[in-house]
């Protein structure tokens, strides 16, 4: 993913009041926009097991870094597709090549798995589960792909945990799921780059995904995405393409996150706008998604943290405690659907 929204839309945010914080957050209160709404009887969510969804992270980086056109990336695939199949869901493997910056063909997959494949209201959601193929941001090894711990496996790792923890539950959602894991996400352009400037470089299997859907007319009632979800103390704000499109989902995940305990981590603060896989699928795709993605609220300047494409994104980032707090959220909203 990319902080590079044009000035225009920015200066369009700032005016909308989008980078500011809401009324609630400036009275200290955690006490959603929209809370007095009338809600629905709550539904108790079966419990998300963060040791689970962090052996999920481990797996992952376990393979080496999943640049695309490698051993590694290949193995990682098979697995998370066998690991999927393996808690019930029906598997499509969207198979495509995608020429990235530098001139290099990819060759990618999206892994596609859906869950209560009769539901006609269906939920989707989303991770990116290749790495960057270079630390671009780092002082040294430049050249070299990170563990991707966080930007990546962790999104991927909520995910399947939520897909084990459906398949294991006793009572199930009244609604149909589909998991994305799209591919080709990190592999955009550095901002310091030899090679021409080339539009849309990131998400390439967002993109892709959008123009050629799995299901053909496939619509799902809105989308939420998981990117770098796992780092310890992460502070999720509302990012301004989520807002901008799918601001009463934003509100819905951010109330549940909020009601169920987890106002740390979901805060009423309202983040710039950034190219991620949800915008694509916004805009090209036509279905209303929402980015679940840290912001460094410490310093704006560096959006997504230290970390972030550098070779500090290792397991020792990964808080099991901010797993549960995205997991056990995603699981309520989809179980009040």
């Amino acid at each position: 993913m990319k902080n590079n929204m044009k000035f225009l839309a920015i200066l369009l945010l700032s005016a909308l009041g989008l980078n500011s914080c809401d009324s609630s957050e400036r009275s200290g209160s955690s006490e959603a926009v929209g809370a007095t709404e009338e809600e629905a009887a709550v539904v108790q969510a079966p419990n998300f097991n963060p040791d689970s969804a962090y052996y999920f992270v481990e797996k992952q980086v376990a393979f080496g870094p999943r640049v695309p056109n490698t051993a590694e990336h290949y193995k990682t695939g098979e697995w998370l597709i066998e690991t999927l199949r393996g808690y019930g869901a029906e598997v499509q493997v969207q198979s495509f090549q995608a020429r990235a910056f530098d001139g290099k063909m990819l060759n990618l997959r999206n892994i596609i798995a859906t869950i209560n494949p009769n539901a006609t209201k269906r939920v989707l959601l989303a991770a990116h589960w290749d790495t960057r193929p270079f630390a671009d941001k780092d002082t040294k090894d430049q050249n070299k792909p990170i563990d991707g711990a966080n930007d990546g496996a962790s999104g991927v790792g909520v995910l399947l945990e939520i897909a084990r923890t459906i398949h294991t539950a006793q009572q199930k959602p009244g609604i149909g799921v589909d998991i994305i894991l799209f591919d080709g996400e990190d592999y955009g352009q550095p901002d310091e780059s030899e090679f021409p400037y080339q539009n849309d470089s990131w998400c390439l299997g967002s993109q892709y995904w959008s123009k050629n859907k799995h299901v053909p007319n496939y619509k799902a009632h809105y989308g939420i995405l998981l990117d770098m979800v796992g780092a310890e103390n992460a502070k999720f704000a509302r990012e301004g393409n989520s807002m901008q499109y799918a601001r009463n989902i934003v509100d819905k995940v951010w109330r549940a996150g909020n009601k169920i305990g987890y106002s740390d981590y979901f805060k009423y603060v309202n983040a710039p706008a950034i190219t991620d896989d949800h915008y694509y699928v916004n805009t090209v795709g036509g279905i209303r998604m929402i980015d679940i993605i840290e912001y460094n609220m410490a310093d704006p300047d560096d959006y997504f943290g230290p970390y972030h494409h550098r070779h500090t994104d290792t397991m020792d980032v990964i808080s099991k405690t901010t797993l549960k707090a995205v997991g056990q959220t995603v699981l309520h909203v989809l179980y009040n659907e």
